[in-house]
């Protein structure tokens, strides 16, 4: 197929603010540097008029990447609106042109046709660009580098609503708002442009979300752990949902009555299995998709379901992007996942405007855990009671964001953040670390999950070894914390840790001299601060500081060593998590 040259622009369309901000953080950046750039627009900004406006105002040949024909027939509808001579290259979409001034193509039908695209273009945007991912052989890196042969000043620009890949984190290296994303292993070299999608809400362009729990029932889904860089094993979810009957049997009973009031529901289901599981609970007014679903059935089944002729529409991760049913008001989450970026996709799926449409309910029966506002957070939060919490940085100011918990009047309790996220002046992140693990060798502070020594790369024992050693020998104990008491005496503080016995162990500070307070600051306060990097305040004596008892934390494991004067302390151990802990300690 031949692309017409000849045609136009068809309408004109005012750009909203952040659409306008976008393109020209874009132009900006692009004029003064090569490096490749990352637009983060969440679900329903309206990414394609970004893709099409940008295209009309290059100077050069533009192509457009994504990975399902939907976005390709998406964006290149607004790219021909706006900017007139757009072509498809998509075999899923029956077109194979690549001759117009702005090429929308499909990635596995540009990666084995590589040829076809042998005219030099100035720049590449990629749709949903976290799918992006570091491998040297994978279709999009094969395709940039071969079009980079064409034109070494190709310029890449990527757009998505959950700059996040599982494993991998960011897949930016550093954020224009001055703090680092990910300098390892970062796709793209700059976050030029975010927008929060609380703004988007605010400003009444996608509907407010109400985002809550499994109301009747949950799956129990504890147990599962996923690998650095996948997701949970399906057999291993399927093995706890053959035991999950009843609970499925009462999620979809309270879905059918919810559904009564709701325009249109997608079910996120866990496996094939678990779909058809769900479908048998439902009647003919739902159908499900899954990856095996034929081209066309699919087609006809999203149009039904878009035309409102089915009320349920289950699916096995299917639709998550490229997927758009205004009316959906309801969003059934019935399966885990690690991907903070997955859990933002399909909760996306329900936030768009539509007539009548007041608010998306969201119920994530599988406790998933993810912030909607705050996905940069960059994992769940550990507990029901967290919240992200904003903590400043002692060296260089920079406000960084972590899962923490906070009072009343908002003051932070605790944080559990390890690193300053923040840029300095030299583009290097700055080093300070809220919690370390401290080499014996050369005194250098790492990360609390590090094995080599960042400052003179010797190897840092493993706690697991370390105490096995140790406990080899006659005469040591260890201590597993329960709990942790705070109590004054006349010369000090008194602390009193409980193991699941009732045994206790008693550590002694004195306060009355400036060397007994630097002492108490140096061997408890600091290590045992809840919000490492919040000043504390210089507490006149034991009964100002245990008001703050709620401000410090217990270690999880004391060893002691049995001397003539009874047992000393010869370490705490915090953050831990090896075979030595209790169990009971981290099930809360």
């Amino acid at each position: 197929m031949q692309h017409d040259r000849r045609r136009q622009p068809t309408m004109t369309i005012k750009l909203r603010d952040y659409q306008q901000d976008a393109i020209e953080a874009t132009l900006a950046h692009f004029r003064t540097s090569r490096e490749s750039a990352l637009l983060v627009l969440p679900t329903g900004a309206g990414k394609s008029l970004v893709i099409a406006e940008l295209a009309r105002l290059a100077k050069g040949r533009v192509l457009v990447l994504t990975h399902v024909k939907e976005l390709v027939a998406q964006n290149a509808q607004k790219v021909d609106a706006l900017a007139g001579n757009a072509s498809i290259f998509s075999a899923g979409l029956g077109e194979k042109d690549s001759g117009g001034k702005t090429v929308v193509a499909g990635i596995q039908s540009a990666a084995v046709n590589v040829a076809a695209f042998d005219e030099p273009f100035s720049l590449v945007i990629i749709d949903e660009c976290h799918r992006v991912s570091l491998d040297e052989n994978s279709q999009y890196r094969q395709v940039f580098s071969q079009l980079r042969e064409k034109n070494p000043d190709l310029l890449l620009l990527g757009l998505t609503a959950t700059p996040y890949r599982l494993g991998e984190g960011a897949i930016y290296k550093r954020h224009v708002r001055g703090h680092v994303g990910n300098p390892d292993k970062g796709v793209f070299d700059v976050c030029i442009f975010e927008l929060p999608i609380r703004s988007l809400i605010k400003q009444g362009y996608l509907t407010e979300p109400l985002l809550l729990d499994g109301l009747a029932a949950q799956y129990n889904f504890a147990a599962l752990k996923a690998s650095e860089d996948a997701d949970y094993q399906e057999a291993e979810v399927q093995a706890i949902l053959d035991t999950s009957t009843r609970a499925t049997t009462t999620i979809m009973g309270q879905l059918k009555a919810l559904a009564q009031q709701r325009l249109g529901v997608i079910i996120f289901a866990a496996t094939v299995r678990h779909a058809k599981e769900i479908m048998a609970l439902l009647d003919e007014s739902a159908a499900l998709i899954t990856a095996d679903t034929p081209g066309p059935e699919r087609d006809n089944i999203i149009t039904a379901f878009k035309a409102q002729e089915l009320k349920f529409l289950v699916n096995v991760a299917v639709l998550t992007t490229g997927f758009d049913a205004p009316h959906v008001d309801l969003i059934a989450i019935l399966r885990p996942t690690a991907s903070v970026s997955l859990f933002q996709q399909m909760v996306g799926r329900g936030l768009r405007l539509f007539p009548g449409k007041a608010e998306c309910l969201i119920l994530d029966y599988a406790a998933n855990g993810f912030s909607l506002y705050h996905p940069d957070v960059g994992k769940p939060r550990p507990d029901s009671k967290s919240v992200p919490v904003q903590v400043p940085c002692p060296a260089c100011g920079f406000a960084n964001l972590f899962w923490g918990k906070a009072d009343t009047d908002g003051d932070i309790i605790e944080h559990y953040g390890r690193r300053c996220q923040g840029l300095l002046d030299d583009g290097n992140q700055c080093d300070f670390r809220f919690r370390a693990r401290i080499c014996p060798d050369c005194g250098a502070e790492n990360d609390i999950a590090a094995r080599v020594c960042r400052g003179c790369d010797s190897a840092l024992v493993d706690p697991d070894k370390h105490l096995k050693a140790v406990l080899a020998h006659k005469h040591h104990h260890l201590f597993k914390v329960t709990d942790m008491l705070l109590g004054a005496t006349d010369a000090g503080l008194e602390v009193t840790y409980l193991d699941m016995d009732g045994n206790s162990f008693i550590e002694r500070f004195k306060m009355q001299t400036p060397g007994q307070r630097k002492a108490l600051y140096a061997l408890f306060l600091l290590r045992h601060q809840r919000a490492p990097g919040l000043a504390l305040p210089k507490y006149p004596d034991a009964k100002a500081l245990i008001k703050d008892s709620a401000k410090f934390r217990a270690p999880e494991l004391l060893l002691l060593k049995k001397s003539k004067f009874g047992w000393q302390l010869v370490d705490k151990f915090f953050d831990y998590r090896g075979k030595y802990q209790t169990r009971a300690r981290f099930e809360d």
